[in-house]
């Protein structure tokens, strides 16, 4: 690859590029002034002679070279001395990109953070941290919430998988009243003892939850127990510096509590005893960028890898967990004395008007929960008026613009485009010119303003992406908030009201039915103990599972009316974009090379609207295969660009797509 070596060691590194063709180790001989300095996790800056340009790698391992062998590119620098790739995480991020058909150093990237040169010499001149000291106050307070859950604390120590229905109300904390700590839930408890368990026994917890407000509850139900120095926070909102000393604390040789976002999972700590994933269903837990591999998977290559334990917890339950659950690769814990709030089913009875947004039953539940404390109002969306039709013939408004959207921000304003935020005064409809306009849903801001209305002297919050709230007080009030943005109350809300329901059903989702469950159980969860929860104007299998609290039930219907029809999770789904040409190919290739495929696993391929000349198309197949499948797909990928690169230059195909995967696809959508 270049310049020959003079040195009898050979470093195998892994490039930092995001090009398929260039996820493999690429051996470079160790210059004699960096013998020292060139060690397996190390990143070095190596010369790519494809590329014509230096390049960042992570040394993997190091082997003998004889020079006389093979003519080998030398190292050219070693960015740092630190081993930030151990040996764990590789290994890790290797079987997670094979499985999904991605790119090992893709995952690194999300794992690993840049590196903050002043933070790194403080944590080199820093005194390494002693093993950290759980006081017996609280073991045993872990040991008595733990003992709620039967045979849960002896699955951790035998390195077990887990569902757990976590408890759902608010609990009760050893800083209660303190202004400056935010109320938490039963479910954070639960975790935090899971954790303070695990640090007793000089072993380290990942902690992986959807956002920053899960994360503070967390943190505020480890204070009173776990030691202050055990406790790490990994969080995109942290600065460079911050986020890359927060990973270097954890390469060091002392157990920890991890506290962090979905990327946690990837965390190097020390001798990891248990991973918990909290409400798996989120899709703040779906990884985005390429490979996509969603935080759950992870977290089962990690267990299966390390033995450590893995739980799986939530207020609700994921058909992906049930399906494990069905076929015994996860064991379901219960609580020895399962609780469940006081769901009511609301519907609007004779003599209210037709579509009567709040019921008779839970307006007056309301004002009598109002004289006690706060009062929960969830809506499906944010806003005024979000949806607008027009008055005469009921056609939805589109910008003439984008096409996107026209919502109205508040009563008798020109509506302006939710995508490109040009206003219309002089609005007429494309189908009958009409210029009047009817607000066909509302959203929490026009909420806010009806149901002020109706309970005048209240205190009104809302709480949405555009006014952020994460904890209220328990004087009375009205919190209106969308759907995963509601706030916890100190001591629990006295009444929620789930409005909207009925809508958010109607979404043309595979998973919207799981989707409306979690969010509203996630809401019921922060009613206070005997509060009632109503559901508002929904009937069906999602009300009666919400109504008798039955998740697990549902999930397992949902598996059931699944799996004659082949669709996810009961089956695996990739997803393969690109040109016409080159996704015929790769389907042609596929099919051969996994020759168990049925003929009905091909859908597609259509063209792609947001993109000229690109089509799609899903491939269904069974878990057995996935391996076969996932090479394949690698495969194509690789020779694709490898064809895009040779058509570059010749300067025949200069902007040529290349061929792109996703395995694991959640939705069936083309």
């Amino acid at each position: 690859m270049g310049e020959e070596g003079t040195v009898g060691v050979v470093a195998r590194v892994l490039v930092e590029s995001p090009l398929p063709q260039l996820d493999r180790l690429f051996d470079y001989a160790v210059p004699d002034g960096l013998v020292d300095d060139v060690h397996p996790g190390v990143r070095v800056k190596v010369p790519l002679r494809s590329a014509g340009r230096m390049m960042e790698a992570f040394v993997v391992e190091l082997a003998e070279h004889d020079p006389e062998d093979r003519v080998l590119s030398e190292i050219d620098t070693v960015i740092s001395s630190v081993p930030v790739l151990t040996p764990a995480l590789y290994e890790l991020a290797r079987k997670a990109a094979d499985r999904a058909a991605g790119s090992a150093s893709d995952i690194l990237r999300l794992a690993i953070p840049k590196r903050m040169v002043r933070a790194e010499k403080a944590w080199l001149a820093a005194a390494p941290p002693e093993a950290p000291i759980v006081a017996d106050a609280a073991k045993e307070w872990a040991g008595t919430v733990l003992g709620a859950f039967p045979d849960l604390s002896g699955a951790l120590r035998e390195g077990e998988r887990i569902a757990v229905d976590a408890p759902p109300h608010p609990a009760r904390s050893a800083v209660d009243g303190d202004p400056d700590v935010p109320p938490v839930g039963a479910w954070a408890q639960l975790l935090a003892a899971v954790a303070v368990d695990t640090l007793a026994r000089g072993r380290s917890t990942l902690l992986v939850v959807p956002d920053h407000r899960d994360q503070a509850q967390l943190t505020a139900a480890l204070a009173p127990h776990a030691p202050d120095d055990a406790v790490v926070a990994v969080d995109a909102r942290q600065s460079g510096p911050e986020r890359y000393a927060a990973y270097l604390r954890l390469l060091l040789p002392a157990a920890c509590i991890v506290v962090g976002n979905r990327s946690t999972v990837y965390a190097p700590a020390h001798d990891v005893g248990t991973i918990v994933i909290w409400d798996d269903g989120d899709p703040l837990l779906a990884e985005p960028l390429s490979p996509g591999v969603h935080a759950r998977d992870a977290a089962l290559l990690r267990q299966e890898l390390e033995g450590s334990a893995l739980v799986l917890a939530g207020h609700t339950r994921t058909t992906d967990v049930e399906r494990l659950v069905q076929i015994g690769w996860v064991r379901e814990i219960l609580a020895a004395r399962p609780a469940k709030p006081r769901v009511v089913l609301s519907a609007t009875h004779e003599g209210e008007g037709h579509g009567v947004r709040v019921p008779s039953t839970a307006f007056a539940a309301a004002r009598e929960a109002l004289q006690h404390g706060p009062v929960l109002v969830q809506v499906a969306r944010p806003g005024y008026a979000p949806v607008l039709v027009c008055a005469d013939c009921r056609t939805p408004t589109k910008c003439p613009h984008c096409t996107g959207p026209l919502r109205a921000r508040r009563a008798g304003a020109a509506p302006d485009c939710g995508w490109c935020g040009r206003r219309y005064a002089n609005w007429a409809c494309a189908n009958c010119s009409s210029t009047r306009l009817r607000m066909a849903s509302s959203g929490s801001e026009r909420t806010a303003d009806e149901l002020g209305r109706a309970f005048p002297n209240t205190r009104v919050i809302v709480a949405d992406g555009d006014h952020p709230v994460t904890s209220v007080d328990a004087r009375p009030a009205l919190v209106i908030a969308t759907r995963g943005a509601e706030p916890i109350a100190e001591s629990g809300y006295r009444a929620v009201i789930l409005l909207d329901g009925d809508k958010m059903l109607l979404t043309e989702q595979l998973r919207i039915g799981e989707s409306c469950l979690r969010w509203w159980s996630n809401a019921a969860a922060l009613a206070a103990p005997n509060a009632p929860v109503h559901l508002v104007g929904v009937t069906g299998p999602v009300s009666r599972a919400m109504a008798t609290w039955t998740q697990p039930a549902y999930a397992r219907a949902e598996l059931a009316d699944r799996q004659p029809l082949h669709m996810p999770p009961t089956i695996r789904v990739a997803a393969v974009e690109g040109t016409q040409r080159a996704v015929a190919g790769a389907i042609t290739q596929l099919r051969a090379d996994v020759p168990s495929l049925p003929p009905t696993a091909v859908l597609g391929p259509v063209a792609l609207p947001s993109a000229d000349g690109e089509v799609r198309a899903l491939i269904r197949f069974d878990y057995a295969a996935g391996r076969a499948v996932a090479t394949s797909l690698r495969a194509l990928v690789i020779a694709e660009a490898l064809r895009g690169r040779r058509s570059r230059k010749d300067r025949t195909a200069r902007n040529t797509p290349t061929l792109n995967v996703r395995l694991d696809v959640p939705e069936l959508d083309l």
